[in-house]
């Protein structure tokens, strides 16, 4: 096997780590304390193509494979896990159902304007009642009269409040549980497609995530994304993907709280020595940096699983759950470091602290990873 990056890949990770810390580094505590959403620099990053990373140049996309993704997301995350977080729901979410499920005329209309970034994409699955259990999606389209028409809600829906473009699922056949959903496109302005509360979160809180709602909205046959009763099925391909976009985040935020945290223990004097000369330290930043480069190598095992074609809903299962709870750790080892410091929102561990919680949650909890994991090595 080859661990290596390309120099391409190295250029790449170069350049994403110059826009971040040019364009979003000196802005990151003003929006996560103002709760803004950074639509400038998102359209930035759609000039960049970073919007588009894993779709194909003829459809606008830049044409990269997940490996390239992967370094795209933890580079953006080392400097603000918020931004990487509304990118990688765009990619990975609702703009890669649509390349996967979606016919050409649906691919040609959509994926153009969502991989330059002139359109956002948000992607709803998850309900009030229906989280982790995701097929007890309780959202229906009843189809009447060559329309669809749809009645119901989603929440903790990312880049709702800013999205052009939803991929909602919603069920179609009760009778048929997990193949009874389907998937369909809707666009903003569409009678009876309104976005709901925004919620105001612990971290990530520059990522608008709030609730979708349908109230009679029609649609037309035109929108039904995929086959009819294949929603569910669809996302749980579409999940695959995003898991390791997840992993990804992870190991950036990760990265970025220990490169903080490095830092500070060569510039903090305790006992007339600096801290990183002690120990207790020195076991800490060991630690922290051997977890980071695992999980970073679980991450892009899975991405080059994924580049290869091969199936990797085990792989990219055990990338996040491993990646997201290094990331825990790490965040709150690099807060120790800091002591009471770290507490404060003058130093960047406190928001990474805050940001990380999200990895164990989003895109399936670890407890969900643990199951995925499980029943695909019960089959083998």
């Amino acid at each position: 096997m080859n661990f290596e990056f390309s120099e391409e890949q190295r250029q790449l990770r170069r350049s994403i780590r110059d826009f971040a810390e040019a364009e979003l580094g000196p802005h990151v505590s003003e929006w996560d304390e103002s709760q803004t959403f950074p639509l400038e620099a998102v359209k930035k990053a759609g000039q960049l193509g970073l919007l588009g990373a894993i779709f194909p140049e003829d459809l606008g996309g830049a044409g990269y494979g997940y490996i390239e993704y992967a370094i795209i997301i933890e580079e953006l995350a080392r400097v603000d896990p918020s931004f990487a977080l509304i990118v990688a729901a765009h990619n990975s979410l609702c703009t890669n159902h649509i390349f996967i499920a979606g016919n050409d005329e649906q691919k040609k209309k959509y994926i153009p304007k969502l991989a330059t970034g002139d359109w956002i994409g948000c992607w709803s699955l998850t309900e009030p009642e229906a989280g982790s259990d995701a097929a007890g999606t309780r959202s229906v389209a009843t189809l009447k009269d060559d329309e669809w028409i749809l009645n119901g809600g989603k929440t903790f829906t990312t880049n709702a409040h800013y999205a052009d473009v939803c991929v909602a699922m919603a069920v179609t056949d009760r009778s048929a549980s997990a193949h009874g959903i389907s998937a369909f496109i809707l666009e903003k302005g569409t009678p009876g497609f309104r976005v709901g509360k925004k919620e105001n979160k612990l971290g990530m809180r520059s990522s608008a995530t709030g609730e979708v709602l349908f109230t009679d909205c029609h649609l037309p046959q035109t929108q039904l994304l995929g086959k009819q009763g294949e929603g569910f099925v669809d996302s749980l391909r579409v999940l695959d993907g995003g898991r390791i976009s997840i992993a990804a985040l992870s190991v950036g935020l990760a990265q970025g709280a220990f490169d903080a945290a490095l830092r500070y223990s060569k510039q903090r004097k305790q006992f007339g020595r600096f801290i990183s000369e002690f120990q207790a330290i020195q076991d800490k930043l060991s630690n922290m940096a051997t977890h980071i480069e695992a999980a970073r190598w679980l991450t892009y095992s899975a991405g080059a699983g994924k580049d290869a074609g091969r199936r990797i809903t085990k792989e990219s299962a055990m990338a996040k759950l491993f990646a997201s709870e290094m990331a825990v750790m790490v965040a709150d080892q690099a807060l120790q470091i800091h002591g009471g410091y770290g507490f404060i929102k003058d130093y960047p561990v406190e928001k990474f602290y805050r940001d990380v919680k999200l990895c164990t949650i989003g895109e399936g909890t670890s407890e969900i990873q643990r199951l995925v994991i499980a029943r695909q090595l019960l089959r083998e």
